[in-house]
């Protein structure tokens, strides 16, 4: 895909989106990356903030194959894989695809659900397959999952496990919208759900062509070892228990790679990984009891991280 093409493919998909999310580019611009980088967004703010709108906004500007899933207590996790089913008149178990089945699943307020649910999008967030009776199903390509969630101390939620939420390449917080973008959405949702008449602007082989591209920006080993010291400093620091991931390191450099396409390069620079270190890091980490009684967030512990980490490269490619 040529610098040209990428381009108009990219502001034809956030302005789409802004037409319901007023205010929120760099929102916009970030799940979109997570979904060129091949990975899934948690979104997770307070209720009434448009989580569920931007989701669906998205799936909706791209003309592929989208399921939502409501999670709720009671949901089981045949409900989101599929099951397999015993036909009466062949005497065989034929299998029913649940709604993890599509290009882009939306799941909305994720941890409202059991972990035993939860845990039924492991395999397929991870390895994209579905395994049900031993045998494995492959799901769409590409494939995203778009989860919203309502922050922990609200009532009727379970914590998201360590392993699901290191299988999120990213965490967002909308946050509330300043007055002039409040005012704006008055006038705009008032009346109408412009969600009802948003129309797909690109299809499911542009977007595999726009990830092809994002995959070739060039990433220097100094970048690299970069991103690799950013999660080592996570583990070593004295405010978490727990560090980032090896995964958390590709998917730092996967995003990044998206980052840098967003603005025309076809290399990765530092402050893209400086960046994308709060939201792709701070949600895998755990702090110490230490750090919790002061009141020190996990954005606030990967911020420090960064500003004290020398940057042992320049900014040529």
């Amino acid at each position: 895909m040529t610098p040209a093409e990428f381009h108009a493919a990219t502001n034809a998909i956030v302005g789409n989106i802004e037409r319901v999310i007023e205010g929120k580019t760099s929102i916009v611009r970030l799940a979109l990356s997570v979904l060129l980088a091949e990975g899934h967004l948690l979104i997770e703010d307070v209720p009434g903030v448009g989580k569920t709108m931007l989701a669906k906004a998205m799936a909706t500007s791209i003309d592929c194959t989208v399921r939502r899933i409501q999670f709720t207590p009671d949901l089981l996790p045949s409900d989101v894989t599929g099951v397999s089913i015993f036909n009466q008149d062949t005497h065989e178990f034929s299998f029913k695809p649940g709604a993890v089945f599509a290009n882009i699943v939306v799941g909305d307020e994720i941890n409202r659900a059991s972990p035993k649910t939860q845990s039924a999008l492991l395999e397929c967030m991870e390895e994209r397959q579905v395994t049900v009776d031993g045998a494995t199903y492959p799901l769409q390509t590409p494939f995203m999952v778009m989860a919203t969630q309502n922050p922990i101390e609200m009532e009727g939620t379970y914590p998201l496990p360590e392993a699901q939420r290191d299988r999120f390449t990213a965490r967002v917080a909308i946050g509330y919208p300043d007055t002039k973008a409040e005012l704006a959405m008055l006038d705009v949702h008032g009346t109408a759900d412009p969600l009802a008449d948003l129309q797909p602007v690109v299809d499911s082989t542009t977007i595999t062509r726009m990830i092809q591209t994002v995959r070739s920006i060039h990433v220097s080993d100094a970048i690299k070892q970069y991103a690799v010291a950013l999660v080592t400093a996570t583990r070593q620091s004295s405010d978490l228990r727990l560090g980032a991931s090896p995964r958390a390191a590709l998917q730092l450099l996967r995003t990044a790679r998206a980052v840098a396409s967003f603005e025309n390069r076809d290399f990765v620079l530092p402050d893209d990984l400086q960046n994308l270190a709060v939201p792709v890091l701070a949600h895998r980490v755990l702090p110490t009891s230490d750090a919790q009684l002061a009141r020190r967030t996990t954005d606030a512990i990967i911020s420090d991280i960064v500003r004290r980490l020398p940057v042992q490269t320049d900014r040529r490619r």
